[in-house]
């Protein structure tokens, strides 16, 4: 059985200036977003539509904004608006944690339209083309939820060889945010740039991220404490569960919808050069 390591959330401090290890777990999301785009970039398919190192950089800024807004009100509206009524102020000290994935893809589904009005670029391929860049930072947020001693698992059999015994919990814990960093993270980014790496029907790829990331968080799920849950057919649902289901019911439509798709409509043959370049 292990022990939680309770690392400082201080990673380092300048002057009155503290950095907190969850706050760089973010930077560090960001900055694999542009290494992993600049690679995508350069795939032949990718390439062949026109994308550019320029748009990445641009396409950062408001995916920032959607991460970090949206994170932040989903777990003020999915999973604490008690707590967040009772002290406002709390919304804005992120560097406490919290913040619900289901509200930062709400929140980059936003941005990336905004941004793909203002480039006059199809927003489904904008969603393709993000969407295999968005596991690996969200396995880095998981990270931080680790550092921090957020998100404590079910209770584990003693006998299991990472059992943890967590920070103010008691008994021996699954690790839950450790395996939904592998699952809903690694594993996903694998499975989905895989896929990714050939020519797919508009918004295939989109739909394949959302439709793994659904089923992979519904089951990591089943490890960890549920801010809240309910009751379908007599079987308890959680609440990542419950915001999991509209992800996996969706991806299965949306890729129906996409391979159901005439072969003119797929991106390679589409495309047409935005009308902001040369």
């Amino acid at each position: 059985m292990l022990t939680h390591p309770m690392p400082d959330p201080v990673a380092f401090s300048l002057g009155p200036l503290h950095v907190h290890w969850y706050g760089l777990m973010y930077v560090l999301a960001f900055a694999m977003f542009l290494a992993l785009g600049r690679v995508r970039i350069r795939q032949p398919h990718i390439a062949a539509r026109g994308w550019k190192k320029e748009d990445l950089d641009d396409m950062l800024f408001y995916g920032m904004l959607g991460v970090i807004i949206g994170g932040r009100l989903g777990e003020v509206f999915f999973y604490q608006p008690a707590r967040f009524l009772a002290d406002p102020v709390a919304i804005f000290k992120v560097w406490q944690g919290g913040m619900s994935f289901h509200g930062g893809f709400i929140g980059v589904l936003v941005g990336m339209a905004l941004w793909a009005r203002k480039a006059k670029r199809k927003l489904l391929d904008v969603y393709d083309f993000i969407a295999p860049l968005v596991p690996l930072g969200y396995a880095a947020g998981r990270m931080g939820n680790f550092i921090n001693a957020e998100l404590p698992g079910r209770m584990a059999d003693p006998s299991l060889p990472w059992a943890m015994l967590w920070p103010g919990v008691q008994g021996p814990r699954h690790p839950s945010p450790l395996y939904q960093m592998i699952v809903d993270g690694l594993l996903v980014f694998v499975l989905l740039w895989i896929y990714a790496r050939k020519e797919r029907p508009r918004l295939a790829v989109g739909a394949m991220f959302t439709l793994l990331y659904g089923c992979a968080r519904f089951f990591t799920e089943y490890f960890r404490v549920p801010d809240w849950q309910v009751t379908l057919a007599g079987l308890p649902v959680t609440s990542g569960q419950m915001l999991s289901l509209p992800m996996i019911i969706g991806g299965v439509a949306m890729l129906v919808w996409a391979y159901r798709q005439p072969v003119s409509a797929t991106p390679s043959t589409a495309y047409s050069q935005p009308a902001h370049t040369k």
